[in-house]
């Protein structure tokens, strides 16, 4: 099935709607065509990304206040924040979204997530998305996830210039394993792939991810790739060749080996994009996690830190592990949803 961005709010009708809402949204791995999202490739001849959900999580808090927190703005993250217009709020994703889908003070938004931000698992785009499902639930409206990650994308592409692509909006609003198209037009299709529980589990059991350590802005490795468009367009459109080699990969079942050398053969090509997106340090842990055993990986996210993810037999994981002891392992398992209300009430 193909989803395509559709649809406005649909307005419910509830007598007394809810005054606070806790909305999550998951975190993604990319595993093919990350780049080719960006609009100075698929305006140019469209992009490709193949991601899968995690099931890792940010969490988002919106209430409202009772009158006796005066017209105040209350929001509590890494950050504490109190202040009286939206215009005063530091959280520019916060900022942002309030101004898209307004709601009136006194308000309160919480955030927790379970892994830190700038990690490369798309964190920003799941905080906005899980954020602007919250608002429009306050605001009674009911919204698909093809338009919230739209509305995400909005903000953080248009209103806060970000040199960021589309996919992990899309991945956060609707979970699963999917082939993200990019039309030249600024349309997303969204294909999700339909495998049997067990291939899925096949794919997980040989995943294994490591901290770095290495927090890094996103932005500024997509800015300096982005201009560099045209010098590697030959390597992007190898990268969204991939995208599709992976979704043809997965009709048939999962061949874990032939997997992971489409990674490896991506991520040398993606490393070669910028200079700022591999080090000398990044790249001795991921030639020692291949020479331990592993098929192939790559660093999550634009790259310059975060998480690096490895593909291998499972009879190989200690031996990688070994050899990457000095990094802290994330276990990660499939998430088939998006973007969901946890709960919400009156109160």
């Amino acid at each position: 099935m193909t989803f395509r961005t559709t649809g406005q709010s649909n307005m419910a009708s509830r007598t007394n709607p809810p005054n606070y809402i806790i909305a999550s949204a998951p975190f993604r791995i990319s595993f093919a065509g990350g780049g080719t999202d960006l609009p100075a490739m698929y305006e140019r001849e469209g992009g490709a990304v193949f991601s899968t959900a995690i099931d890792k999580h940010i969490y988002v808090t919106v209430k409202r206040l009772s009158s006796f927190f005066g017209k105040s703005y209350r929001l509590n993250y890494s950050e504490t924040e109190i202040v009286q217009s939206v215009d005063d709020i530091k959280n520019s994703i916060a900022r942002e979204c309030l101004k898209l889908v307004p709601c009136e003070p006194p308000l309160y938004i919480g955030v927790i997530a379970d892994i830190p931000t700038a990690s490369g698992l798309g964190a920003s785009s799941s905080f906005a998305v899980s954020l602007l499902s919250a608002l429009h639930v306050l605001r009674d409206e009911r919204v698909s996830p093809a338009q919230l990650a739209e509305e995400a994308s909005t903000v953080e592409i248009n209103m806060l210039n970000r040199p960021i692509g589309k996919q992990d909006q899309y991945a956060a609003a609707f979970g699963g394993l999917n082939y993200l198209g990019f039309l030249s037009n600024g349309r997303v299709t969204v294909e999700p792939q339909s495998m049997r529980p067990q291939e899925v589990d096949k794919l997980f059991t040989s995943m294994l991810m490591f901290w770095t350590g290495i927090s890094r802005d996103a932005g500024q490795v997509l800015e300096t790739q982005n201009a560099r468009t045209e010098i590697n367009i030959k390597r992007l459109r190898f990268m969204k060749e991939q995208a599709e080699e992976l979704r043809r990969m997965t009709l048939g079942g999962i061949d874990v080996k032939a997997f992971g050398d489409v990674l490896n053969s991506g991520w040398q090509n993606k490393r070669a994009l910028a200079t700022s997106i591999s080090t000398d340090q990044i790249d001795g842990w991921y030639n020692a996690g291949i020479q331990a055993g592993a098929y192939g990986g790559k660093l999550c996210g634009a790259g310059g830190g975060g998480f690096l993810m490895f593909l291998a037999d499972p009879r190989q994981h200690e031996s990688i592990r070994a050899a990457l002891s000095d990094l802290q392992e994330l276990k990660v398992g499939y998430e088939p949803n998006g973007v969901r209300v946890v709960s919400q009430g009156i109160s």
